[in-house]
């Protein structure tokens, strides 16, 4: 049984070797751990084309004899044994990586056809453990698990060995690796629960705080420093081929073919998409399946049933469940900027290693690829939950570098994904809870604004740019996604904005006050169409038409109130430095007329009617030769602004939002990433198999997964948007 199996007579050519090691690989006879067998076959040059049905032959019989040949466990063992050997003579020789890569392309290929069509519910066929009889090497400890053995190896490598041209492409493989692996959550619905079955993921997880630091510091790093793939490296590999010559690893299944040609498809690209990195790209992937994984544990509790006096007394089971602590999370969270660090100042070390970054790189990375998703939700979970990123985007003084492509982004919200949408704007919601933030984004002036077609906009603030993209995505929102989360998001950011605006633009100021407009009619629409459907008889009283076109009245009501609010705020704490904003409200001061005697805007109305009494009559007294032109009334104003002294103005409590996560964020984050992975890493995935998220099943049953969806409704988990008093 230990034997290596003997290459045939007729078997002259390394090509014909190759073939028939693979075959045996994956047939029924079983080699055990110490076999040469393990070393001929990664030290095999990978040379062999198989069509894509001899491929799926192979997969699936690999699939019904892994039962008793174990040798996916086996594969695994010996990627760990290649890994630690590279990590032990790093600047090795090159054999010693073309037998891990090697190793992992096996491992990668057939760990995903049997991740994909498991049929059990714990994914059984993965068998992740040797027979009891099976022999093994004497230093090899049996009562370890292989996925913890497997993980440990891969994570100690990419954390402990720097990328160079020489180790470039194990890297490379190892991050495909880790998403194979870590797709069973592919098979788990969209909210974790204690039956989830993720070996590889639960592995990566009890790793020492060490690893865990130095991993996710190098997955930044990666995607900071964006190393490519020296041609030459890929060149030695024969999986580079011509894309009408199939690579070696195409024997093992179109979807597997998929992924390991991902390189080449890299390599080559010369479109819109050839600035991307795959490395980097692959790196940030793992990083964000990593750092939103939620394991789901049942507590060790039991209580006694007394609610039946007859009862018994004996324990009963209570399912109480929680979540492990992410350590992944935990060191993105406590990442520090590798320039400055608190701690060395305050005196406040942090407890355990921690990572450091170059946040200066970082931050001008994220500002060259905010046109990308995961960026995005990388951009979102630094601001979200790392307190020291966010101070330090804060004091920047090229807001912009952030700033322009989300701007630039919401600009084009009729292409973008309402997922994206979603995250840009709690990005700009977090960042205007900073006040220094209002005051600086009005400083900095932009030349021009040329994706902007609708208006010429010439030497206009940052601060005046934002608030013309947050109305219009709101005019977006009314008119297509219709979701009052986003409205109040657009709202909550220009209330947070309001007290704090300098020189708003003429154009900015006019779409303000369009704004009030376009929801007040609306709001009217609203309300003869809920009195229509009173007025008729056959109505009644329990109608629920009426109940939901009154609860969307109040919605509007809201809305309208909280752009009265905005108003107000610039009326009563920034009116002699924005005379753009008077002269929009003049300019349009009949919009307002209707709402006057309305009980929740007339006191808000009030502060707006004594500005404009106050320009009005000052207006109206002074004599003027000719017609007042657009100038002369602007200057008017300008000048009376100096003698505003807000007599009659009613102070009302700042409006200030804040973000507050959602209390069960992985039912939405879990699905989004994996979404974002598979449209963008490269390889397929059984359709049928996926249960995480809806998939269009009218698609080619094994997809790259190219349309976003949000959860089983269509729509974005709602995270709160909280007002402080």
């Amino acid at each position: 049984m230990g034997a290596v199996p003997s290459t045939p007579r007729h078997t002259s050519t390394t090509a014909e070797a190759a073939e028939y090691l693979t075959g045996t690989f994956v047939g029924e006879k079983s080699f055990p751990l110490a076999s040469d067998f393990w070393q001929k076959l990664l030290e095999l040059p990978l040379t062999l084309r198989w069509s894509s049905y001899r491929v799926q032959q192979a997969s699936e019989l690999f699939a019904q004899n892994n039962h008793h040949t174990r040798h996916l466990a086996k594969i695994l063992i010996h990627l760990s044994w290649c890994l630690q050997e590279a990590v032990r003579t790093s600047g090795a020789p090159s054999v010693v990586y073309l037998k891990a890569i090697n190793a992992v392309y096996f491992s990668s290929v057939f760990l995903k056809y049997i991740i994909e069509n498991s049929q059990s519910d714990n994914i059984e066929e993965l068998c992740l453990s040797l027979l009891e009889n099976e022999p093994v090497p004497k230093d090899f400890m049996t009562d370890q698990r292989i996925e913890n053995l497997l993980m440990h190896n891969v994570l100690t490598f990419l954390g402990s060995i720097d990328v160079s041209p020489t180790t470039s492409l194990l890297h490379q493989e190892l991050l495909n690796f880790m998403l194979v692996a870590m797709s069973t959550q592919l098979l788990s619905g969209p909210t974790p629960g204690p039956k989830d079955v993720n070996p590889f993921l639960d592995a990566a997880m009890s790793q020492e705080s060490l690893l865990v630091s130095s991993v996710v510091h190098r997955l930044l790093l990666n995607y900071i420093m964006r190393p490519r793939l020296p041609s030459s490296t890929a060149a030695s590999y024969s999986i580079f081929f011509e894309e009408n010559q199939p690579g070696v690893l195409q024997r093992v299944g179109s979807a597997a073919a998929n992924f390991v040609l991902l390189p080449f498809n890299y390599l080559v690209n010369s479109n819109s998409e050839g600035s991307r990195n795959q490395l980097a790209d692959c790196s940030l992937h793992v990083l964000l399946v990593l750092i939103h994984y939620h394991k789901c544990v049942v507590s060790d509790e039991s209580i006694t049933d007394r609610s039946d006096d007859s009862a018994s007394t004996d324990p009963v089971s209570k399912v109480n469940t929680y979540f492990t602590v992410n350590p992944y999370s935990k060191a993105l969270e406590n990442a520090r900027d590798i320039e400055f660090d608190r701690a060395d100042i305050e005196g406040n070390a942090q407890n355990g290693p921690v990572v450091r970054l170059p946040f200066a790189s970082l931050f001008d990375t994220l500002g060259m690829c905010l046109a990308d998703e995961t960026a995005v939700l990388l951009l979102y979970s630094l601001v979200q939950g790392n307190s020291d990123f966010l101070e330090y985007v804060l004091v920047r003084t090229d807001l912009d570098t952030l700033l322009m492509p989300i701007l630039e982004t919401l600009y084009s919200a009729s292409r973008r994904t309402s997922n994206q949408i979603y995250m840009l704007l709690i990005i700009l919601l977090i960042l205007s809870q900073d006040s220094s933030f209002n005051a600086s984004i009005h400083k900095m002036i932009l030349p021009g604004v040329p994706w902007y077609k609708e208006h010429l906009l010439h030497q206009t603030s940052l601060g005046s740019l934002m608030v013309i993209i947050l109305i219009r995505t709101v005019q977006y929102n009314l008119s297509k996604l219709r979701d009052v989360y986003l409205h109040t998001t657009c709202l909550a950011t220009l209330a947070n904005m309001a007290p704090h605006v300098h020189r708003l633009s003429a154009y900015a100021s006019q779409r303000l006050v369009s704004l009030f407009s376009m929801l007040s009619r609306k709001y009217n629409k609203l309300v003869e169409l809920r009195d229509d459907k009173l007025q008729t008889k056959a109505i009644s009283t329990g109608d629920g038409l009426v109940e939901d076109m009154s609860a969307e009245l109040q919605i509007y009501t809201d809305f309208l109130r909280i752009v009265l609010e905005i108003l107000n705020a610039i009326l009563t704490y920034a009116l002699p430095r924005n005379p753009e904003v008077v002269y929009a409200i003049m300019h349009r001061q009949e919009v307002f007329q209707p709402f006057k005697s309305h009980p929740r805007f007339a006191e808000l109305l009030e502060n707006i009617y004594n500005v404009l009494d106050f320009f009005n009559s000052r207006m109206d007294a002074q004599r003027m030769d000719g017609e007042w032109s657009v100038e002369k009334v602007l200057l008017f104003i300008i000048n009376n602004c100096r003698s505003w002294r807000g007599e009659g103005m009613k102070m009302f409590t700042q409006l200030h939002f804040s973000y507050e996560q959602e209390s069960h964020p992985e039912e939405f984050f879990i699905p989004y990433v994996w979404q974002l992975v598979l449209s963008r890493c490269g390889f397929s995935f059984n359709a049928d198999a996926i249960t995480l998220f809806p998939v269009d099943m009218h698609a080619n049953k094994e997809i790259y997964y190219d349309e976003m969806n949000t959860n089983q409704n269509g729509e974005l988990n709602e995270q709160r948007v909280q007002f402080d008093p």
